[in-house]
């Protein structure tokens, strides 16, 4: 990996690349390049908990593994409860607060797969960084659809016409509905945006959940070259808005973009080329109007803030 100057001097990022070379993630990766970036705010005082997913191939065979620092890997669905055991025998041996105790993980195994120890981890407000790097499918094992997949989309077990039918799952809502000290959403399109929210993740005691938005080239059928592109098209859509919730009620715009036709974003990629006209406009209302309660949440939170009420 060349070395990225123009993150250091904009963003403020160390030129230490703690992140290996050699990992075996497909061309135009979104979560590899998530991951580099999520490593040089962390740091090496880091632990790392890989789920099944992408990343625990990515990361390489053993003994080899390009994350850089020290990685457990557990069952499918336990990686927010494996991270919090990491972080409770860290706390019972002194280390209390001096490492990172990060679980990384798809949507499959946040969604569906990990939800219910998700869920538990987040009640409890175990003091873990929780993140989600969703590329929209269980892109793993053969691009099957999940509940993150949005609707429209092709995957491998909603072939042809029976494309998805259902909308994809909102996360954020539902562990904003936690009341956990802080979640975010953010994407490797803007840099800066995922920096200072890593940043404020890790100023924070207790449970906080980071919502990636990671393009992946061979299940979304987009160009290698498309991937930051995508993401960028993504957040101008308002298809996945950039915000932040703080205790389950204060929520904050980070990005209030120049608007772009949900069009533009399904064009990039294959796997909607099927969807007519009427469809697309369809997924465009149904943006419209998730951007418009996102208005009002917003707005409800100041005016709860305003009134010292939490």
């Amino acid at each position: 990996m060349l070395p990225l100057p123009h993150f250091k001097n904009f963003i403020g990022l160390a030129e230490d690349e703690i992140m290996h070379p050699g990992h075996v993630a497909c061309p135009g990766c979104g979560a590899a390049l998530a991951m580099r970036l999520a490593l040089k705010v962390l740091g090496r005082e880091t632990i790392i908990v890989f789920p099944a997913c992408c990343w625990a191939v990515i990361d390489g065979p053993f003994p080899y593994s390009a994350s850089g620092v020290p990685v457990f890997q557990t069952a499918f669905e336990t990686a927010a409860i494996t991270a919090g055991a990491i972080r409770a025998g860290l706390d019972n041996t002194g280390q209390r607060g001096q490492i990172n105790v990060m679980a990384w993980a798809g949507d499959g195994g946040t969604f569906d797969i990990g939800f219910g120890q998700l869920s538990a981890a987040a009640e409890r407000n175990d003091n873990i960084i929780y993140v989600c790097y969703d590329n929209e499918a269980y892109m793993n094992t053969g691009i099957q659809r999940s509940s993150a997949t949005p609707w429209g989309a092709w995957t491998t077990t909603t072939p042809g016409h029976n494309y998805k039918r259902e909308r994809k799952k909102n996360l954020l809502e539902i562990m904003a509905a936690h009341r956990i000290p802080y979640a975010a959403t953010t994407t490797i399109a803007y840099p800066d945006d995922f920096t200072r929210k890593f940043k404020t993740a890790m100023g924070i005691q207790g449970f906080r959940l980071i919502h990636i938005f990671s393009p992946c080239p061979p299940g979304h059928k987009a160009f290698e070259k498309d991937s930051i592109l995508e993401s960028r098209y993504a957040v101008e859509a308002r298809v996945f808005p950039l915000y932040e919730v703080f205790d389950g009620t204060r929520y904050r715009l980070s990005m209030n973009p120049k608007l772009r036709p949900v069009d533009d974003y399904l064009k990039l990629q294959g796997r909607f080329k099927h969807l007519n006209r009427e469809e697309r406009m369809q997924i465009q209302k149904w943006v419209d109007e998730d951007w418009m309660r996102l208005q009002f949440r917003i707005e409800a939170g100041e005016k709860i803030a305003a009134n010292g009420i939490r």
